[in-house]
């Protein structure tokens, strides 16, 4: 008994202080639920564009989905982080002329970098 409940501790606070992580992170078509409809790896005459994050264990923080359209900045959509799993979505409308290269940037309140994801979008 005392071996289960010694685990059960360490496996409980080893839950509660786990680093930040993005879980999931992917461009979509759509949102359905707070999930993303598919995964997209390119974009073809898809408008808007959708990027999905999961996140686990940044509670209490603000996180940022930064879009960057040939390396320019193009948005920040700034989240507020309210539980320890938290599913955050935002999107872009993109304009015929941003046809190309499109990063998003999962960025933590410290201005760190804790994810990125490419796409090529094309809308002919």
């Amino acid at each position: 008994m005392k071996k289960f409940v010694v685990f059960l501790f360490f496996a409980v606070t080893s839950f509660a202080y786990a680093e930040p992580e993005v879980a999931r992170a992917q461009f979509s078509s759509g949102i359905e639920n707070r999930e993303p409809v598919d995964g997209l790896t390119y974009a073809l005459n898809v408008n808007p564009v959708f990027f999905f994050t999961e996140l686990q264990g940044f509670e209490g923080q603000a996180v940022v989905h930064r879009w960057l359209f040939n390396d320019n900045l193009m948005a920040e959509v700034t989240f507020n982080v309210g539980g320890p799993r938290w599913r955050v979505y935002s999107s872009k409308q993109i304009q015929p002329e941003w046809d190309g290269n499109w990063k998003v940037e999962v960025v933590d309140e410290a201005g760190v970098i804790v994810s990125s994801e490419m796409i090529e979008i094309l809308n002919n």
